[in-house]
């Protein structure tokens, strides 16, 4: 078998220019590639930390005080400050805090398109608290309805068909999605609200995440490590590109009336640093799975054919690449424009030309953040492909077997499970 590798994929006989990126052994490259970018992110966790205050206001936001209630009561009847209009009348119970068990009467007007006119007894809601110095009858307000349980319910559900068609692999990536949920959390967000630089707190939460849920879904081996480099190359092209076209906009980041809210709560942030850590964030979601299917395709397509050099797998992954990206940069700008649909229902009536409704800010980030994401996307199918096909043809020259196609596939050797 040694002799058939030589003959296939030796340099001497199938030397096309690739195998002169690298002297050292393949393995030992990637594991240098993937250092530098492990020790660039924990540098960039040192640097963009969140330390000292946050530069916020709760207070502004007014979610500070809120409790748990059900409706114990609801009756429709005329309204008390006017009864030529019906109102529901309810008895709210408080069920959690220094007031469970106290009664509240609140009265709605009946509307179809509002919550709180529509609620029923037994139903679970949110009021906000106003503190015991206000009168009890002006002391609560609806809020919201509670969706906990029903959300809950969706998640197990979900979990459920990950692991039912995934089994180890799913239960893995969901392991993934929690990390991702906790750097968010733990990290990002703080980050952010003490002010430090939305773009640097973006690109590091984001290798965080990439470096996580890659490896714990698909197993620490060649194969992912091509995907990883992929993706964050690709994702630095994407950060490169929104900060230039946000600056050349000149987007300010305050087109939202979230951003509004969030500029009264935290003055001093930066809004187009969060805008352009939105971009990033947003187009990782969708990075990983175009890096992995790229990178799979090419093992593939090298387990099927081991006489194929790199330029001929880089040619047949980039055919598989481009039906892939045409379909996830229709999808991207299908999500992007769900996500906006309201905003763009109303600029449809608005008499206004197209042309001067996507110079609008509005319209101009959601522009920017789709065509910058796209690009990002359809760049990172060649750079993960050349990669791929130069590494799955390198590890063949040096006379092993490159790490099969999933690091949970039968055909895996157990001697050869990773780094």
């Amino acid at each position: 078998m040694s002799h058939v590798h030589h003959h296939h994929h030796g340099p001497p006989d199938d030397s096309d220019g690739w195998e002169e990126l690298a002297g050292a052994p393949v393995r030992t490259l990637l594991m240098g590639i993937v250092g530098v970018l492990a020790v660039a992110t924990l540098v960039g966790l040192a640097i963009w930390w969140p330390r000292g205050e946050e530069q916020v206001n709760p207070e502004q936001l007014g979610f500070a005080n809120r409790v748990d209630a059900t409706v114990v009561d609801a009756r429709i009847g005329p309204c008390t400050h006017d009864p030529a209009v019906d109102c529901n009348a309810t008895t709210i119970e408080i069920t959690e805090g220094d007031e469970k068990g106290a009664t509240t009467a609140l009265e709605f007007e009946v509307d179809d398109n509002t919550p709180a006119s529509q609620l029923e007894v037994g139903d679970d809601i949110v009021l906000d608290d106003a503190g015991s110095d206000i009168p009890d009858e002006s002391r609560y307000a609806f809020a919201d309805v509670q969706r906990g349980t029903s959300l809950w319910i969706l998640a197990a559900l979900f979990a459920v068909a990950v692991v039912a068609l995934g089994r180890l692999r799913g239960l893995l990536a969901l392991f993934g999605i929690v990390v991702s949920l906790g750097v968010l959390l733990a990290y990002v967000f703080p980050a952010l609200l003490h002010g430090v630089s939305p773009l640097g707190v973006a690109l590091t939460g984001a290798s965080i995440i990439a470096f996580a849920t890659l490896y714990l879904a698909h197993g620490v081996n060649e194969r992912t490590t091509v995907a990883l480099l992929g993706t964050m190359a690709s994702l630095l092209l994407t950060a490169g590109l929104a900060a230039i076209f946000a600056s050349m906009a000149q987007l300010s980041g305050l087109a939202s009336e979230e951003s509004v809210v969030l500029l009264n709560f935290a003055p001093g942030l930066d809004f187009r640093g969060l805008l352009l850590a939105a971009v990033i964030i947003g187009t990782l979601g969708v990075l990983d799975d175009v890096t992995i299917t790229q990178v799979s395709a090419v093992w593939e397509l090298h387990h099927s054919d081991r006489s194929a050099n790199a330029r001929q797998l880089y040619a047949r992954g980039i055919r598989i690449g481009r039906d892939h990206i045409a379909s996830t940069v229709n999808t991207l700008v299908l999500a992007y424009t769900a996500a906006a649909l309201p905003l763009l229902l109303l600029f449809t009536q608005s008499g206004l030309a197209l042309g001067d409704v996507l110079a609008t800010e509005t319209v101009a980030v959601e522009v920017v953040q789709t065509l910058v994401g796209s690009i990002g996307l359809v760049a990172s199918v060649p750079l993960t492909t050349a990669l791929a096909s130069w590494v799955v043809t390198r590890a063949a020259a040096e006379d092993r077997e490159p790490y099969p196609l999933d690091p949970f596939d039968p055909r895996a050797a157990p001697s050869d499970g990773g780094w």
